[in-house]
């Protein structure tokens, strides 16, 4: 009976192991574990893990975040040469929290941004879009970043000043009924058209809706010159717009407080999740009053867009563009690109003068003004063009060497600010350590950094020593950033505003 138990437990022991080789040996098994099975290979071929990235994840590898927003004097605007407005602060903010460069796309058509923005084209739309159950069928919607409602634009009277205020209002649409048989433009795509389309269904009458691919604060515009009876806008922008002009009536609200918010793609949601906590904590802040109200409370907003450097009304930068678009012509340079490096030198301040010397619109150092035959008394127009012939000077030290015209650019940027000869430092040592030194961005401009280092600035390749690599590093990079703005809105099909006496 003991032999018997004895060889009863040795099967089943024996049953164990044949189940476990078994196993052992499906290749299901072998695909389940081990380091270098076909799954594992697929994953990681060529060093790169090939599983599908999060939304935000494939952004955070670009390292940068495209949005596009509208131009008008409250979202985005260059004024005295500098970028501004209420989207515009709000996306830097956003971008420095996600830690990411922002790259800013310019459109007045909606369904061209939302085309855009589910072809891949953009990560985000950031302007005043009203949420709506018909949008969110395209978009996903951000947690809002204000409410407001829409409202009627119309023009008063001539001799408004002079009627009560009984009178005005009788002269005036106060009743949404009184719609009926208007005519009314209106931005194509937008939400005033949708209500619109209700309210004539609500009072039971037609209301001539016609729909333009114009943008609202424009369509404002046109009210104001008497081009068009009537258009509507959110009250917000409407308010800030009556400022500029004083006789055009916002008054009437044709709907209830809304929610305005931006729009990601379907699907982007880390993306969304990480703009709404930003956005929920952000807009408690003191910093989003002071950027609310500057945009849309500040009386400064008529001198502002009244002034000649209100770069969407009167299509300038400086008082100094003749001079600069006449010279940048000479060399062939963009003068958009020209005027980005006056405004970073010197502010457009011909008096300016730096601690190390440098002079004037084009802070040119002494020796250099002189090889140009330029002094600090000269005219900003001499100073201009001697400082347009050293960048020629510059470009043509490299033309040779860096073919690509954009990568030039860089070079000779970077050489206008610090000096060729830490320029070309920063190459050979770029070309000793394994970068390519013809190119700028995480090649030489990063080796460029590190000549602020002693184990560099000693090296033998190193003939000019140490350099505060981190100034002309983000010179460069101020300088093209604040181009691309300009490129935004200087010079492209925008309908330029003649302000109304």
């Amino acid at each position: 009976m003991r032999i018997f138990k004895f060889f009863a437990m040795k099967m089943k022991t024996f049953k164990k192991i044949i189940i476990i080789l078994a196993l052992i040996l499906t290749p299901a098994f072998f695909e389940g574990c081990g380091n270098n099975t076909k799954q594992d290979a697929e994953l990681t071929q060529n060093g790169k893990d090939n599983r599908s990235l999060s939304d935000l994840e494939e952004i955070q590898e670009k390292g940068k975040l495209v949005v596009v927003t509208d131009y008008n004097s409250t979202s985005y605007f260059i004024y005295r040469g500098q970028p501004m407005g209420y989207q515009y602060q709000m996306l830097q903010e956003l971008a420095t929290y996600l830690d990411l460069r922002l790259e800013v796309k310019v459109s007045n058509d909606l369904e061209d941004s939302f085309n855009n923005l589910n072809q891949g084209d953009i990560d985000l739309i950031a302007i005043n879009l009203t949420v709506t159950a018909d949008r969110m069928d395209k978009v996903t919607f951000t947690s809002p970043h204000t409410q407001t409602r829409q409202v009627l634009v119309q023009r008063m009277p001539a001799n408004y000043k002079k009627m009560n205020a009984s009178q005005l209002t009788d002269s005036l649409i106060r009743n949404q009924l009184d719609l009926a048989g208007k005519t009314i433009h209106v931005q194509k795509g937008s939400a005033y058209a949708k209500r619109l389309e209700s309210l004539s269904n609500e009072i039971g009458a037609a209301i001539d809706i016609v729909e333009v691919p114009v943008e609202a604060e424009q369509l404002i515009h046109m009210v104001a010159r008497g081009e068009i009876d009537y258009t509507v806008s959110d009250e917000n922008v409407a308010r800030v717009n009556k400022s500029y002009f004083p006789f055009l009536d916002v008054s009437t609200a044709i709907s209830f407080n809304q929610k305005l918010a931006w729009a990601v793609r379907k699907g982007s949601v880390d993306l969304k999740k990480e703009i709404d906590t930003w956005l929920d904590d952000f807009r408690t802040t003191r910093r989003y009053a002071v950027i609310y109200n500057k945009y849309f409370d500040n009386q400064q907003s008529v001198s502002i867009v009244k002034s000649d450097y209100y770069a969407l009304g009167s299509g300038k930068i400086s008082k100094y563009d003749d001079a600069i678009k006449r010279e940048s012509e000479r060399i062939g340079w963009d003068w958009r690109l020209v005027s980005s490096m006056v405004y970073q030198e010197s502010r457009f301040n011909p008096n300016a003068v730096s601690w190390a010397g440098a002079y004037g619109l084009m802070q040119l150092m002494p020796r250099t003004g002189n090889r140009f035959g330029v002094g600090r008394k000269s005219s900003p127009e001499a100073q201009i063009r001697a400082g347009i012939s050293f960048i020629k000077w510059l470009d043509n030290r490299f033309d040779n060497e860096i073919p690509d015209r954009d990568e030039r650019t860089k070079f000779v940027l970077a050489s206008y600010n610090v000096g060729k000869g830490h320029v070309d430092d920063a190459r050979r040592l770029a070309e000793k350590y394994g970068d390519d030194p013809n190119i700028w961005d995480d090649n030489v401009g990063k080796w460029l950094l590190n000549k602020s280092q002693p184990n560099y600035y000693h090296d033998p390749v190193v003939k000019y020593g140490y350099a505060r690599g981190i100034e002309t590093y983000n010179y460069v990079k101020q300088v093209i950033n604040r181009y691309e703005h300009y490129k935004n809105i200087i010079d492209s099909d925008i309908v330029t505003v003649q302000l109304v006496p």
